[in-house]
């Protein structure tokens, strides 16, 4: 079993930044890939980014790539998030999602474990 913790969440301002810390503990996760998704109110949770086991591969949605960043630390058994020029359309709740595969992957139902998610709130 794999618990997925993630933290960092909170409001900003159009424009601001924030970074999102997921922390992984049960089980190592260095040769899982790891995810974020977002759900927004009244909407499907979509896909965010992911990133390989590596660190070297990563994925973004089209609608954060060059403003958010995926990183992780297998030391720390921790991926983190990095978000700049946060947008009103970013807000959502952010879950931390794990995968044990190789490949990257967009697809949520692919990912067997979730984290509680964390609130992001842009103001304009």
């Amino acid at each position: 079993q794999v618990q997925l913790v993630e933290s960092g969440g909170g409001s900003v301002q159009t424009g601001g930044s924030l970074r999102l810390s997921c922390a992984a503990s049960g089980r190592t996760v260095s040769s899982y890939v790891m995810g974020w998704f977002r759900q927004a109110p009244g909407k499907e949770r979509e896909f965010v980014a992911a990133i390989r086991w590596s660190g070297y591969g990563t994925s973004y949605a089209d609608s954060v790539r060059g403003r958010f960043t995926f990183s992780r630390d297998n030391a720390k058994n921790t991926v983190y998030l990095q978000m700049n020029s946060l947008k009103p359309e970013d807000t959502a709740v952010y879950y931390c999602a794990a995968a044990p595969r190789v490949g990257v992957s967009r697809v949520s139902r692919e990912y067997d474990y979730w984290g509680q998610g964390t609130q992001v709130t842009v103001s304009s």
